[in-house]
């Protein structure tokens, strides 16, 4: 399975970028099945209805609820990475503590927030 983080969700959503394009085919290349978290759906639900449309069709990706393990995890990831001196935002601690709990690979465009939390044994995409 692949999680789908926001700013990817962002690039296929805009159908003139290129970006999108590419995600979209490594996506549908990979034949994984695929999915959000509530954290992202949050984000992109708020930029969806602060700046177009809300898109029905975002509401038919599944969805990886944020759950008691995930913020224990998240917790100490986010301590973690600020006792290195290289803080990370909460929201992609939370996000990535999902991913590493339900053993998936995150897609994101984001590899400067999310790679220095691969040593916690978070999988990137592709």
């Amino acid at each position: 399975m692949i999680i789908i983080d926001t700013d990817v969700l962002i690039e296929i959503l805009d159908k003139k970028s290129e970006k999108g394009e590419e995600a979209l085919r490594l996506i549908l290349h990979s034949g994984e099945d695929i999915s959000t978290t509530a954290i992202n759906l949050h984000e992109i639900l708020y930029g969806l209805q602060k700046y177009a449309k809300p898109l029905k069709e975002i509401l038919l990706l599944p969805v990886l609820n944020y759950t008691k393990k995930d913020s224990i995890l998240s917790s100490r990831l986010e301590l973690e990475a600020e006792s290195r001196g290289a803080p990370i935002r909460r929201t992609d601690a939370m996000i990535a503590a999902i991913a590493i709990n339900n053993q998936t690979a995150l897609y994101t465009h984001d590899l400067k927030h999310f790679s220095p939390l691969k040593s916690f044994g978070l999988k990137l995409f592709p």
